[in-house]
């Protein structure tokens, strides 16, 4: 067995803000598995928000080398020796990948899941001024789903210029932890009138406890506060929905147990991601059949993609051919 994890840099089609910053490029790490005879591949993408560096994820996947590369180390080994998160995650995807190419079957039917078919995305409007994403709702208006990036004291002049450029489109909105209880109060309200179907970590992470005394006039969606199975539990009465993202739960193997478990205790599920490429939205969407929302837009925000890339009709989506992943 070779193992390999390189850094790459992908630009985008337009430079992308969240209340955190702006971006220009993709900065993906991958890990390849090689036995020289079939190969598998995993994507992932580090996160400051969660101390990640690609240095870091680097170092971490390095570590694992000897024991990999000696075949002291397979996929359910992997779980107790990483930490959720990116490193594990272009890992325990290139795993999946090289078993799947070994057995001659899909990753879907591996995990013990249906045939994935296509699902529909949202298309996420970078952060701007109101007149800005008043003309990217415009662009897009003839897209069924539409995420906001919000950020403080314009977000409700923002949802407005989205809705009135895109009456037909459900709106999500998502304030990467930036509001605070006075601003939620006086835009919940506000963006129920509007038609927004869900608002996404309001609150900072360490900070959401107050949502069990605050009422919820828009579904609530966690993230930021969402990463593997064992964070759930202390989300419910805070959180209607959680967003699974495969760089929080370290992996699809993870992704599979968060699934399960969110509905367990009655959750709805979005399915999201980071500002990748198609490699890194494959095994997503093995987890996004069923989702009450799809976020795996990751693709369209890039300049260019992999080949083969998954194929985009519009906001819809169509499942991996094996030779991207799986």
């Amino acid at each position: 067995m070779q193992l390999t994890a390189e850094a790459e840099s992908w630009r985008l089609a337009a430079a992308f803000t969240i209340s955190r910053g702006t971006k220009t490029h993709a900065q993906p790490v991958v890990a390849t598995l090689s036995d020289g005879g079939q190969r598998g591949r995993g994507e992932c993408v580090p996160y400051a928000r969660y101390g990640e560096t690609i240095e870091s994820v680097l170092q971490q996947i390095e570590g694992l080398r000897p024991a990999i590369e000696a075949g002291r180390l397979d996929r359910q080994g992997l779980q107790s020796l990483l930490p959720a998160g990116a490193a594990r995650n272009a890992l325990d995807c290139a795993f999946w990948d090289l078993e799947a190419k070994r057995a001659g079957r899909p990753a879907w039917a591996l995990a013990g899941l249906a045939e994935p078919g296509p699902v529909t995305t949202a298309y996420t409007l970078s952060l701007d001024t109101p007149e800005k994403m008043g003309r990217q709702a415009a662009a897009n208006a003839t897209r069924p789903l539409l995420k906001l990036k919000l950020a403080g004291p314009e977000d409700l002049e923002r949802v407005r210029a989205v809705r009135a450029n895109a009456l037909a489109s459900t709106i999500v909105v998502d304030a990467n932890e930036g509001w605070t209880v006075e601003h939620y109060n006086r835009l919940a309200p506000a963006l129920k009138d509007l038609g927004v179907a869900m608002i996404e970590q309001p609150f900072p992470a360490g900070e959401d406890a107050v949502l069990h005394d605050l009422e919820r006039p828009v579904p609530l969606c966690a993230d930021e506060s969402c990463h593997d199975a064992s964070t759930l539990d202390g989300l419910v009465g805070k959180y209607d929905i959680v967003n699974l993202k495969l760089d929080k739960t370290g992996g699809l193997t993870e992704g599979l147990k968060l699934k399960a478990r969110a509905a367990e205790l009655g959750f709805e599920l979005m399915v999201g991601c980071m500002v990748a490429t198609s490699l890194a939205m494959a095994p997503a969407l093995l987890l996004a059949q069923g989702a009450k929302v799809v976020d795996l837009d990751g693709p369209l925000l890039l300049a260019e993609d992999r080949e083969p890339p998954l194929r985009f009709e519009g906001s819809t989506v169509f499942p991996a051919e094996p030779a991207l992943w799986g």
